[in-house]
């Protein structure tokens, strides 16, 4: 028996198809027990990754795709979102990103720096290869039962 079930769609690299993937996505975590605000997270998470290849992958001319694999766990989902357009260099943008603060304006976060941002603070893992293209490979665990098994159960 395999570990996982694995599902692969590809879609125009176009913005009309975000809300696809968020669908898809939203489906997927849902049959592996995600509960409602990670199944949000996952749609997030995929969002960004998704319309970072919209905006910054492909040329205005040029047709391109998005691969998007999800690989269904008992206790995790994986997720990978591809394209073949133009790469970019992780670590330097991920250096001029940080946490925001409270007291600092929105307006001065840089475009594509909150993506990445959200990316990395709502999935657990996030790997991020650019060689030909750019993948970002994330990782989101089930928490089941997490309350009871931290709480104390009082019975009258």
């Amino acid at each position: 028996m395999k570990e996982f079930d694995y599902i692969e769609i590809r879609v125009p690299a176009k913005p009309q198809f975000v809300s696809v993937i968020r669908l898809t996505v939203s489906g997927l975590a849902s049959r592996v027990g995600f509960h409602y605000d990670d199944i949000e997270d996952l749609k997030i998470a995929a969002s960004e990754a998704v319309t970072n290849v919209v905006h910054h992958a492909y040329k205005e001319d040029e047709e391109g795709e998005i691969v998007i694999g999800c690989a269904l766990y008992d206790n995790k989902i994986e997720m990978m979102i591809a394209d073949y357009g133009n790469s970019f260099n992780f670590e330097e943008i991920k250096s001029k990103i940080g946490p925001y603060h409270p007291e600092e304006s929105i307006v001065g976060l840089r475009e594509g720096g909150l993506g990445l941002y959200l990316m990395e603070t709502l999935m657990d893992e996030v790997m991020i290869n650019n060689d030909g293209g750019v993948t970002v490979f994330m990782t989101k665990y089930v928490s089941r039962e997490q309350v009871e098994k931290n709480v104390e159960r009082i019975t009258t």
